[in-house]
């Protein structure tokens, strides 16, 4: 069945990008990847697009490229009728294969290299992936294995031809070497092209629900483009650019924060398929990098490794993050918005500046809403809009939102105005400032008193020889509610990278949180680790919060 079942009258709205949704001057009329790449290879035809490891690519190659293989993919079967599930790392390769897919209208799936054999069935199911492309081996997975393992002769029999009554979508599986060679005609290629509308569907990305299976939100390439277009200003990414992003391009800050925004700004995105500090600090040397985006304890590891005192890395620019920054480029703690998105808004759908402090008095704020996004704040039961400055949950509403969510009716994602609940709390105050006050899911009371761990992490984080911190509940022996948090720190005595001690021990981590907190926010059960690699992750990358909660548990003092 096609991906897009809209009335025509919806899928006419969404064509047309409201006024101001695009700030960037180069992004097509009509957002389609076709479409951008006919730009990008007009204004920056020898301009690298994309260095990956040792290898690199000009936006006119990976046009070439991509076309190319669109061409084999089109003689296969690939249409506009396909969904396409990745399993690849980082790379030229994946970049090519992804726009090969959706500049002829197939529907890209990227899927996590970390997935374990029964998660990666329930999401090509509930996609309905029909065409899947897997690398055999990486990082000490076999992933054809891992597909046997979770129906047994599966790989061997679609590669046969016929379909399994376990994933009865699935029509062709190859790995990266075996696509298919032979080419459709031009003509036709360029049809499927041509045919391509901003109101078609463009990926399936998959997030972490709060519960049930797997969650796989629905992006379009106008609201995906221009969700993409509408940060870049914030994110400070430009024509000339060096951006480099860590993060995998099968969750959105790698895909939409690293390899669209190249695409849509002219800018160069520096990705490796497995980072590794001293090899990553090289690279970004060599490479002359002017941006580092992703997660702070990525830029935190990179910054504690005894190489980093001798990387020149004197092209970044202040918009990185501050741990990879020398002390003079880093502003004050909260100074800077908190760039603040989700899957559903593919990526960042609020911020401000990110090499400007914001504004007295909105220190800690997540900066104002980029165009394309309406937020309303609401009460949590009621869904009734509450008064500026209150705090409710956050709703979003706009073009450059998701368009739905696989399998879910829309009256189950969206309010009756046409909002997304979020399940995040925050405020927006009188000058359209959001602050984000934490998951309504997570936040959790202590003698009566409510806790949000977000707050308690900030002020955790602020301390100095802190890396990261990660907050929770747990329950007492008496069957009481305690704060309980992990923390990424320096070892004892170690110098901070702004020239100051660390804290010694879980000691002075309570002496300094008692100094930023109230007394009922402080927590009562320490884990303090040096290896970020001890934070419990789910494969989307998020804290696996029941994880998290044994840890502190089990070995929390």
């Amino acid at each position: 069945m096609p991906p897009d079942e809209r009335a025509p009258e919806d899928r006419a709205l969404e064509e047309r990008a409201p006024e101001g949704s695009v700030p960037d001057e180069h992004v097509p009329d009509q957002p389609t990847i076709p479409a951008l790449l006919a730009v990008r290879r007009r204004l920056d035809s020898s301009v690298q697009a994309l260095v990956s490891d040792e290898d690199a690519i000009t936006f006119a190659g990976l046009d070439e490229a991509s076309r190319r293989l669109a061409a084999r993919l089109v003689a296969a079967g690939v249409g506009r009728d396909s969904r396409v599930g990745l399993v690849m790392p980082n790379g030229i390769d994946w970049a090519v294969l992804a726009l090969a897919v959706t500049r002829v209208g197939g529907v890209l799936v990227p899927l996590s290299t970390l997935l374990r054999p029964p998660e990666l069935l329930a999401q090509l199911r509930t996609a309905a992936v029909t065409e899947l492309v897997v690398v055999p081996r990486f990082r000490g997975r076999a992933y054809l294995d891992d597909l046997d393992e979770a129906v047994p002769g599966l790989a061997e029999r679609v590669r046969g031809g016929v379909p399994h009554a376990e994933v009865p979508s699935l029509r062709r599986l190859w790995t990266p070497d075996e696509l298919p060679t032979g080419e459709a005609p031009g003509a036709v290629v360029d049809g499927l092209e041509k045919s391509v509308r901003p109101a078609d569907d463009l990926v399936i990305l998959f997030t972490s629900g709060s519960s049930g299976g797997p969650k796989g939100v629905i992006h379009t390439h106008g609201g995906a483009l221009r969700a993409v277009a509408s940060g870049l200003e914030a994110r400070r990414i430009g024509r000339g650019e060096r951006l480099y992003i860590p993060m995998p391009f099968f969750w959105t800050g790698g895909l939409g924060g690293g390899l669209l925004s190249a695409l849509v700004a002219g800018a160069t995105l520096l990705t490796e398929a497995a980072p590794e500090p001293a090899r990553t600090l090289r690279f970004l040397e060599r490479e002359r990098v002017t941006l580092f985006r992703g997660w702070p304890d990525q830029a935190a590891r990179l910054a504690a490794h005894p190489d980093f005192a001798s990387t020149d890395l004197s092209s970044l620019r202040p918009a990185s993050l501050a741990a990879v920054l020398p002390p003079g480029l880093r502003a004050g703690p909260g100074a800077r918005a908190n760039l603040f998105g989700m899957t559903e808004t593919f990526g960042p759908y609020c911020g401000s500046p990110l090499d400007t402090d914001l504004p007295a008095g909105k220190h800690g704020s997540c900066g104002r809403p980029f165009a394309g996004v309406e937020v309303r704040i609401a009460d949590p039961v009621t869904g009734v809009p509450v008064p500026p400055g209150t705090e409710g949950e956050i709703r979003l509403r706009g073009p450059n939102l998701m368009r739905g969510i696989r399998g879910r009716d829309r009256a189950d994602v969206f309010d009756a105005d046409g909002f997304y609940p979020t399940a995040d709390a925050g405020v927006l105050d009188e000058d359209g400032y959001l602050w984000y006050r934490g998951r309504l899911d997570d936040m959790f009371k202590v003698k009566g008193a409510t806790v949000y761990p977000l707050e308690v992490e900030a002020a955790l984080r602020a301390v100095p020889g802190v890396r990261e911190a990660f907050v929770t509940d747990v329950a007492g022996e008496a069957g009481d509610r305690q704060v309980a948090a992990l923390v990424v720190a320096l070892p004892d005595g170690e110098n901070h990278p702004a020239g100051r001690a660390a804290p010694a021990g879980r000691a002075g981590l309570v002496e300094q949180a008692r100094a930023r907190l109230s007394s009922f926010k402080v927590p009562t059960r320490w884990l303090v680790v040096s290896d970020p690699h001890d934070v419990p992750r789910l494969a989307s990358g998020k804290v696996d919060g029941g994880a998290l909660r044994r840890l502190l548990r089990e070995k929390g003092a």
